[in-house]
């Protein structure tokens, strides 16, 4: 089963309660205290072009980068709806083989787009990638999902999530031993037949993996990055065992 297919296009309907105005405005918060006030931005993992559109109104010039057609093509069309009086640029990539045409100002990735690397060797070429990008005085912010999070909240359970024209029933497993958070999704998807509706099934399965903070700092340092905070997710407070999202905020070593 292939990741963000159909998924992709409910998937705005299905995360409407993610505050995602908040935390755009919380990336921009941790970009100013680093002194990026404007200038160059590219986000991994932009998905549907959300969070990218929203801290291109903040005066950035965004970059978006996803490896998953079906969510760009959700982030065109939305480019298209709007006559808003900024831009974001899209580009299908792999986050691990990202290539642009010029240095940035910051790079983010949010959302827990990194948890789906699965190894530190992908986590590593990511990395790699971004410090390559990253100018000298730029900053390199991304969340993290928790293994409490993960264990202890998401667990092995099963949810519903209700649109108005779609379900999807999620059934999620966490294993200890690897660290892997696999979920399966059922979407049933209301289509027109004639003078009728039916509804389309469908499945996917997604795989995210959890690191711990030693794992996350060893290698942001191999490839010449340093977390100069780290903090419990939407505040400037130390990640404790509660903490279900951390952020990093990272700078090139000197």
């Amino acid at each position: 089963m292939e990741s963000y297919t159909v998924f992709a296009e409910i998937y705005d309907e299905m995360m409407s309660d993610i505050p995602y105005e908040e935390w755009s405005e919380y990336i921009c918060e941790l970009l100013a205290e680093q002194g990026i006030t404007e200038g160059l931005v590219t986000e991994l993992g932009c998905g549907t072009g959300t969070i990218s559109r929203m801290i291109a109104k903040h005066g950035y010039n965004m970059i978006g980068v996803d490896n998953s057609i079906d969510m760009l093509t959700i982030a065109f069309d939305k480019k298209e709806d709007e006559d808003s009086g900024y831009d974001v640029l899209y580009l299908l990539q792999d986050m691990r083989e990202m290539q642009l045409l010029s240095t940035q100002d910051a790079i983010i990735s949010v959302c827990d787009s990194l948890n789906y690397m699965r190894t530190t060797d992908d986590l590593s070429k990511v990395f790699k990638g971004v410090r390559k990008y990253l100018k000298d005085d730029g900053v390199f912010i991304f969340d993290m999902k928790t293994e409490h999070l993960y264990r202890d909240i998401m667990g092995n359970n099963q949810s519903t999530v209700m649109g108005e024209f779609s379900v999807m029933i999620w059934d999620n497993t966490y294993d200890e031993e690897t660290g892997d958070n696999s979920y399966y999704l059922t979407i049933f998807r209301e289509v027109e037949d004639g003078e009728s509706w039916l509804y389309e099934r469908f499945e996917e399965e997604h795989i995210q993996h959890v690191f711990n903070e030693d794992e996350v700092v060893a290698t942001l340092k191999e490839n010449g990055l340093e977390p100069i905070h780290i903090y419990n997710a939407f505040s400037h407070d130390k990640p404790d065992e509660n903490s279900e999202r951390i952020y990093y905020v990272c700078k090139p070593c000197r």
